[in-house]
């Protein structure tokens, strides 16, 4: 984790475990203004040989499509693949791509085709006043990170707010963000926007103060 630090790749700990001298991190990361997660894992070198990890990494590839940038005796699983390289970069490892997984074509709720919102920044200022929207950064392709629960007494977790220009872009990014296994996703959309919540607990509220739905997958 220091060393990903010292690269610009911050860690904002969400669950720590340590047990028989293997250890565990699970990460919330900002670079460039865009959130995203990792998993640490450290292997003890006394129980856990090469092949062992080799295979757990090869397991998670396979059944899971998990990316992992691993060497020695650790692993990170990469949930957005697209910063693999960046971290492999900061600590000397190599990136090890899961076997590509097929969106499903599953079905999406009636969107309602409204609220529609000019910019995204003016969805940050919606969400801002239902829930809150602090620590506004813009990312790419008309997105935006935030923390968002605040306003109605919850701890601030993780948003990303992301306009549109077709309806089928949008569906694309639903069903891409609620196809992978293990993965928790809950979404709020409507017509051109979508807001991911890292607070699941919060999907309903959000969708009733912007007038949306939710989209939901459990992981399973």
């Amino acid at each position: 984790m220091d060393a990903l630090a010292e690269a610009g790749i911050s860690c904002s700990v969400t669950l720590r475990n340590t047990l028989n001298g293997d250890s565990r991190v699970d990460c919330a990361a900002t670079l460039n203004g865009n959130s995203f997660e990792y998993v640490v894992d450290v292997f003890d070198p006394d129980r856990y040989t090469r092949d062992d990890i080799g295979d757990a990494i090869a397991a998670g590839r396979t059944a899971f499509h998990q990316t992992f940038v691993a060497a020695g005796n650790w692993r990170i699983n990469v949930v957005n693949p697209a910063y693999a390289p960046q971290i492999a970069q900061a600590l000397g490892g190599v990136v090890l791509p899961g076997d590509e997984q097929e969106i499903p074509d599953h079905p999406l709720p009636s969107i309602p085709p409204s609220p529609r919102f000019a910019d995204v920044e003016q969805l940050a200022a919606a969400l801002d006043s239902a829930v809150g929207c602090e620590e506004q950064k813009p990312g790419t392709a008309g997105s935006l990170t935030c923390r968002t629960g605040s306003r109605i007494g919850r701890t601030p977790n993780c948003a990303t707010l992301q306009l549109y220009g077709r309806d089928a872009d949008r569906d694309k990014a639903l069903r891409t963000a609620t196809a992978y296994r293990g993965v928790p996703a809950a979404l709020v959309t409507a017509a051109n926007w979508s807001v991911n919540l890292c607070d699941y607990d919060l999907a309903g509220q959000v969708a009733k103060e912007l007038n949306g739905v939710v989209v939901r997958y459990d992981g399973q």
